[in-house]
């Protein structure tokens, strides 16, 4: 589905369908009770629905922006909302690293889970290493915007208000509140055939089957929940599949979203920042694409609904589908007249934000926010995708 598809599309969390908030309610909360002046990260609250829907004018004059200091005022609300989707990722790669990655003092937490990791290692014996990596890469990404939007006097983000989300309960994990849930996931894996496709491009609208079509419904965890969930083997495997894919779900989001950003820059010191830190998140993309294609077949024995299918066979399979492709397929780009590109997709930057918002929110992530956040998150977004390259 397209990113500006995402903004016309109700979300479901918990399995309530999340509703047009009023414009009373809306002018309950002050996202300026969110935003502050300070370098804390990350945070989560209880509670189940709310909405990601268009704001409106009124509501815009009764909550201004945030103070942007000496920087552009879109320049500023784009390095927010980037503070803020750094955050959240730091907050899941943290309980992946807790209990399947390398435990030290560059990413401190909990004490690791034998188990699991073990399931992890099955994808790739360096499992363990690039998660911690991909867990201190995100940490330096929320850290530096903050600072640097301190730097100049601009307003930064702190969401530890909303930490209160439950951690996994099995041996290893920290028992501490959070802001993602990562045990009722329904994973969207479209991005495994669209970077495998020559003809398609969802800038232009076009759609892509799933590589794992049972992995995008229901709720699935891609953490143990707790001790019990390790054992049977297959089924600590299925957990562990789930998170190879969820990987480059997540990190294929910030592919885009950086390049998508970065075309609203009107500073070229932002503008460096951007296009800086946007890479690594390509990098981490490539890595975790590599590593979903080893996630082995097969059906789990506690959730018999949830299979992996052989990804070198039919349907897929082929030249296009082998296993071991990681770098993109040439695509269409700009125009269908022009020649196929190897290129990042999507890369359009209407309603970027929301989309990522609105992506992650139908996956599940979210599962037990409360409405203020998911207003918090749609104000931030909003600020984002209105800001206008030299527009002050």
């Amino acid at each position: 589905m397209t990113t500006g598809a995402w903004n016309e599309i109700n979300i479901l969390v918990g399995g309530i369908v999340m509703k047009d908030l009023s414009q009373d309610s809306k002018k309950s909360i002050d996202r300026r009770s969110f935003v502050k002046k300070s370098l804390t990260a990350a945070g989560a609250v209880t509670m189940g629905a709310a909405v990601l829907s268009h704001g409106s004018a009124a509501f815009a004059e009764e909550h201004p922006e945030e103070g942007s200091g000496s920087l552009d005022r879109g320049d500023a609300a784009i390095l927010r909302f980037l503070a803020a989707a750094e955050i959240l990722e730091t907050d899941l790669w943290q309980q992946y690293n807790e209990l399947g990655g390398i435990q030290d003092s560059e990413v401190p937490g909990g004490s690791g889970n034998s188990i699991y990791t073990a399931a992890i290692a099955v994808l790739d014996a360096d499992m363990a290493q690039y998660i911690h990596d991909n867990t201190e890469d995100e940490m330096s990404h929320e850290v530096f915007i903050n600072a640097y939007l301190a730097s100049k006097g601009a307003d930064t983000v702190n969401l530890d208000q909303f930490r209160t989300l439950p951690s996994s309960q099995a041996t290893g994990a920290q028992q501490i509140g959070r802001l993602t849930n990562l045990m009722q996931l329904s994973v969207d894996t479209t991005w495994w055939t669209r970077y495998r496709s020559f003809s398609k491009n969802p800038d232009f609208g076009d759609t892509l089957p799933q590589a794992v079509p049972s992995l995008a419904v229901g709720q699935h965890p891609a953490i143990p929940r707790n001790d019990d969930d390790l054992t049977p083997h297959k089924h600590i495997q299925a957990i562990a599949n789930t998170a190879g894919f969820h990987f480059g779900t997540i990190e294929q989001g910030g592919t885009s979203l950086y390049p998508q950003l970065a075309q609203r820059v009107t500073n070229a010191e932002v503008l460096r920042i951007v296009l800086s830190i946007g890479p690594t998140e390509a990098m981490h993309f490539q890595t975790w694409a590599d590593k979903a294609g080893n996630a082995p077949p097969l059906t789990d024995p506690k959730d018999p609904s949830l299979i992996f299918p052989n990804l070198n066979a039919p349907p897929f399979g082929g030249q296009l589908f082998q296993t071991n492709l990681i770098m993109p397929e040439p695509t269409i780009f700009l125009s269908r007249s022009l020649p196929k590109c190897s290129i990042v997709r999507p890369t359009a930057t209407r309603g970027a934000a929301m989309g990522a918002v609105k992506f992650l929110a139908a996956s599940g992530l979210f599962i037990g926010q409360s409405p203020a956040f998911f207003e918090m998150m749609r104000d931030l977004a909003e600020d984002a995708d209105s800001a206008q390259r030299g527009a002050h």
